[in-house]
């Protein structure tokens, strides 16, 4: 592999504040490169020192010769008034430049020294840019993302203007692309289609992310961001917790032993005028040596502590009750003669593409909206902390303190009075940071400023819209946690998939029927279905739809299906054996993982079994594509 960006002694400061400190890495051709760390931590300054957008304080960067590398961008609002073609087009302007200078030498009348060099090395970097021919390169990348050439941006969804984005990135063909934060606010259909994109992308790839499944698909090797440090981290992010819980308890060991013979030696050097008459001076320079190490160390940040303040009042067995309910928004029907009973400590999580109605569901249910038709009937003695209330009634100009506490010193959690301050460190907020206006703080801390109101207030039914958006991992990992001691009702919409496996055990799915159907379990366990999620307008198709000026989804105009051959037929009957197969050996493999001896187990017997799962989910993957093509062909 060919290396194509190396940080040697990086240093950068915001202010007082320490980024990164003397740190090293390097990327390398064809690797999927994830940045973690905690908000703050420098991942998207790492980006832009990479980009050349920032320059660092200290140390020096070095690029690969004729690097082309690109940034997806998470908008393109100052775009919305151009067509899709043109959009797209905008990556091409470097090669369309080089191109243009190269003609423009061609052209000189009198040739001067050094002008076939020149032509030479553009000639070079024009071929490697995808070549002469920009307007078909631009086709053909519109025709790789099916993307409408003709439409204009601000006609397309959020989903839709993220491909296009995706194409302006991928049209000039880099070396590198670079991505911040890309599954922020995209729907389960978008991510995992983007997903499909960055796997398949032949060249490099540096991304944030606080999508653990996203991270965990895509990621060759982790990159942490820890204490102004660079530390990497081979293959991927499961891996990537065991083997830093490993690092962490070995330095908590090398820290207590290193403590100790600090302490002991300093105990040698106060000893009584005999023994200072005769100590050994090497002794001391070692004492003075072991004082500047325990001075220089910076100790682990610590983890979020989160509270829930459960309510001491026990809601009704029965907490929400909605009968034959249909509600229609802008002429479209959301919800068709839906019926739900929640049940005291039951975890639902709402899952459905953006636009389709979910947010819609979660206020009837709670009664904030009247549906057109049915009744919703709420359960007795009900404590409700809503998540999206407190983001909508947030006040971006007081502090941090201010919001959490409304105006006073100390809370009260779990039955103790608590601090403000104090409370909002176990939120990853220092003292400082609680003083800080709202307005001043990034989306992950406004996040946390929510959810650190919310569990201020005692609740016996939790209600979370999007909770997991810009949070960081940590944060996140935390939040679930408490979530599954929690042992009243939480009804959570969400598109982080991980959260919605560890946190939920039933889910409200909008599916291509029409239907809001159930399912026990998470995520994982309704993919296990192999249903489909329904796009907004329609009801038959999860794929994207593209609207037209008036907002409607034309007709289909794809051409007729071929009939199967013998052959694909035979296949076809056998495929629905193998599957059921290859779901046994992942259920058997899966068990084995969830062994609590499991990482007890020498390390290449742990990465063995973690790479026969990993194995036997992309083939159960290939195996249910292959099968879904067929089914439509048949």
């Amino acid at each position: 592999m060919t290396m194509l960006v190396r940080f040697k002694e990086i240093s950068l400061a915001f202010g007082d504040q320490k980024i990164l400190v003397n740190a090293n890495f390097t990327i390398e051709s064809q690797e999927r490169v994830c940045l973690i760390g905690r908000n703050g931590a420098g991942k998207s300054s790492t980006l832009k020192l990479v980009t050349g957008e920032i320059e660092p304080d200290e140390g020096e960067i070095f690029l690969a010769p004729l690097l082309r590398s690109a940034m997806l961008e998470q908008s393109l609002k100052r775009a919305s008034e151009r067509q899709v073609k043109d959009v797209v087009a905008e990556g091409m302007s470097d090669q369309v430049a080089r191109i243009q200078a190269y003609q423009q030498l061609a052209e000189e009348a009198e040739p001067r020294k050094g002008i076939l060099k020149e032509m030479e090395k553009l000639e070079s970097m024009i071929e490697a840019g995808g070549g002469w021919s920009v307007d078909a390169r631009i086709d053909a990348t519109l025709s790789q993302l099916e993307l409408p050439s003709s439409q204009k941006l601000n006609t397309l969804s959020g989903g839709w203007q993220r491909r296009v984005a995706l194409a302006r990135t991928l049209v000039s063909k880099p070396d590198l692309i670079l991505l911040d934060e890309p599954t922020n606010h995209l729907d389960i259909n978008t991510i995992e289609w983007l997903e499909n994109e960055v796997m398949r992308f032949p060249g490099a790839v540096l991304f944030v992310t606080h999508d653990r499944s996203f991270m965990e698909r895509l990621a060759t090797r982790i990159i942490e961001i820890d204490r102004g440090n660079m530390r990497s981290w081979p293959g991927s992010y499961r891996k990537f917790l065991y083997e830093k819980e490993k690092a962490n308890s070995e330095e908590d060991r090398h820290n207590k032993l290193f403590d100790k013979k600090l302490a002991e030696e300093e105990v040698w050097i106060r000893q009584g005028i005999k023994a200072r008459e005769s100590r050994n001076e090497g002794r001391v320079r070692t004492l003075e040596t072991m004082r500047e190490v325990r001075q220089e160390r910076i100790a682990r940040p610590k983890k979020p502590r989160i509270h829930l303040n459960e309510s001491n009042e026990i809601s009704g067995r029965k907490v929400i009750e909605a009968r034959n309910i249909s509600h229609s928004f802008g002429g479209q029907s959301l919800i068709k003669n839906f019926s739900l009973r929640v049940m005291r400590g039951e975890r639902i999580g709402i899952i459905g593409n953006n636009g389709i109605g979910k947010s819609t569901l979660l206020r009837i249910l709670l009664g904030e909206l009247q549906p057109d038709k049915g009744s919703v009937k709420l359960g007795t003695n009900l404590q409700v902390a809503y998540f999206d209330q407190l983001r909508r009634e947030l006040d971006t100009t007081k502090t941090v303190a201010e919001i959490v506490g409304e105006g006073r010193d100390y809370i009260d959690i779990l039955g103790k009075k608590k601090h403000v301050v104090g409370y909002l460190t176990d939120f990853l907020f220092s003292a400082k940071r609680a003083m800080t206006r709202v307005a001043a703080l990034s989306g992950g801390e406004r996040n946390r400023v929510i959810l650190a109101k919310l569990f201020t207030k005692p609740a016996n039914l939790l209600v979370l819209d999007e909770p997991t958006n810009d949070l960081d991992v940590e944060t996140l990992e935390a939040l679930e946690s408490k979530l599954v001691e929690y042992r009243s009702t939480i009804i959570a919409v969400s598109h982080d998939r991980e959260f919605l496996d560890r946190a939920i055990t039933s889910v409200l799915v909008f599916e291509t029927d029409g239907k809001i159907n159930r399912y026990a379990g998470g995520y994982s366990d309704w993919t296990s279905q192999r249903r489909k999620l329904a796009a907004p307008g329609d009801s038959e198709t999860t794929t994207f739809s593209i609207p037209n000026k008036s907002g409607q989804i034309p007709p289909s105009n794809t051409a007729p299906r071929k009939k199967l051959t013998y052959k694909l037929k035979l296949e076809l009957e056998k495929l629905p054996e193998k599957i059921s197969e290859l779901e046994g050996l992942l259920v058997d493999q899966q068990a084995k993982i969830d062994d609590p001896g499991f990482y007890q187990q020498p390390y290449p017997k742990i990465q063995s079994e973690l790479d026969e799962l990993s194995s036997l989910k992309t083939k159960l993957e290939k195996t249910v594509d292959r099968w879904s093509v067929l089914e439509q062909q048949a």
